[in-house]
């Protein structure tokens, strides 16, 4: 091995990262470039074991634990755990999320609960734990992965796009105080991608209430965890992903009366999607 050859196996150590959400789709995608930018990375799931399996995949840049980013407590000891271990917190993930579809009025309590608890007061847990450390030290970046659902309402998941619409509302607030406060070294992304191919979307391919995810671009999870990548040597505070369909929703969101009279356009428009991809899945050849 050459010297050129050795130094991109092993990258210049860059301090500790945490990602939530971490055991499978974008989050797995996250950590694993995070390994490569040479970060000791927390991988953290509300599933321990999965966390610890993916972590050992990952190498010995990398640590697993169980993570409920609904406990306030826990994403603390989860910051002073990476500090710890890697003497520093440079880069916090906020990746944990849940979808459950349809009307409002025909969701169950507990799965409106759980998508307020998981979306919205776990980025603002994990944001705020993370920027204990970030604040002392006067650096660090935190990434909280909202949605386009945070920049527009989705029909047929308007709670969803409710906790999206929150986290992005905290986020950016909580970085205009940091400004505002003086501190210019910790930084607050919001990623908003479209419909993305992750386990999340995996069982809603008969689900009619999910129509708006299929939509747009269906992406991959590698290409949002390279954008992501991109971002933290660049911040910016959203991210729209592709970034022709964030100035789509923007506009659409200007216009609401325009939005509600197409949204059967656009829901017909998913609806064919599902069904093709349905039929894929049915064959094997899934994307």
């Amino acid at each position: 091995m050459t010297a050129t050859q050795d130094a991109s196996a092993h990258p210049p150590f860059r301090g500790g990262a945490l990602v939530t959400g971490a055991g499978r789709g974008l989050g797995l995608e996250i950590a694993r470039r995070l390994v490569a930018r040479g970060h000791l990375v927390h991988v953290t799931d509300v599933d321990g074991d999965l966390a610890a399996r993916v972590a050992a995949q990952l190498g010995p840049r990398a640590f697993g634990s169980a993570l409920d980013v609904r406990s306030f407590p826990a994403c603390r000891a989860a910051a002073s755990r990476t500090q710890r271990r890697a003497g520093s917190l440079e880069v916090w993930v906020n990746n944990a999320g849940v979808l459950f579809t349809g009307p409002a009025w025909e969701q169950a309590q507990r799965a409106r609960e759980l998508m307020l608890e998981v979306n919205a007061t776990g980025t603002i847990n994990g944001t705020l734990a993370a920027l204990e450390p970030m604040r002392a030290a006067g650096r660090g970046h935190i990434v909280n992965v909202v949605s386009l659902a945070g920049l527009v309402p989705a029909p047929g998941e308007a709670v969803y796009a409710a906790s999206k619409h929150a986290a992005i509302g905290f986020s950016l607030a909580t970085l205009a105080d940091l400004r505002l406060a003086g501190i210019k070294g910790v930084d607050i992304s919001c990623v908003c991608p479209d419909g993305m191919w992750t386990p999340m979307l995996y069982d809603k391919l008969e689900d009619p209430g999910a129509a708006a995810s299929f939509s747009g671009s269906l992406l991959h999870p590698e290409q949002v965890a390279e954008e992501v990548a991109a971002l933290l040597d660049h911040p910016q505070p959203v991210l729209a992903i592709p970034r022709w369909r964030g100035v789509v929703v923007r506009l659409l969101d200007l216009a609401p009366g325009l939005s509600l009279r197409y949204a059967h356009r656009i829901l017909a428009h998913g609806r064919r999607k599902q069904r093709r991809l349905l039929r894929r899945a049915k064959t094997g050849k899934l994307p």
